[in-house]
């Protein structure tokens, strides 16, 4: 799926075997991927290279910082970040403003790998 240089994502799951799981399929498909299991790591790594990646998937419901509490701020640092907000939770792109509806996607869990591997690609070809 990824040709060149690897794609970097910034996996945000506080689940560890769903972590892995999709970590594991991401970089079958050939990307790279930096996870992590608390919203206040990746969003320190994040502010410390922010253009470093392509890709940010990231859970809502995480414990330490609600999940859209963490793609506001990245987006703040970032606007044009594609996202994919992955979970069990409603999402409603629409009541995104029109200006992020583009970058951001939604996948319900549960899903199958083919569904994020289309959802990733389908970010990465809007860019």
């Amino acid at each position: 799926m990824v040709s060149g240089s690897p794609v970097k994502i910034l996996l945000v799951e506080d689940e560890p075997p769903l972590l892995q799981l999709i970590d594991r399929y991401l970089r079958r498909l050939g990307f790279e991927v930096e996870t992590h299991l608390k919203s206040v790591d990746a969003l320190r790594n994040f502010e410390a290279a922010p253009d470093g990646y392509r890709v940010v998937i990231a859970d809502l419901s995480l414990p330490d910082m609600p999940g859209d509490a963490l793609l506001a701020r990245m987006l703040e640092i970032r606007p044009n970040l594609p996202i994919l907000v992955c979970s069990g939770s409603p999402f409603f792109i629409e009541n995104l403003p029109p200006s992020l509806r583009r970058q951001v996607a939604f996948l319900q869990k549960p899903f199958v790998p083919r569904m994020l591997a289309e959802a990733v690609q389908n970010l990465l070809d809007s860019r």
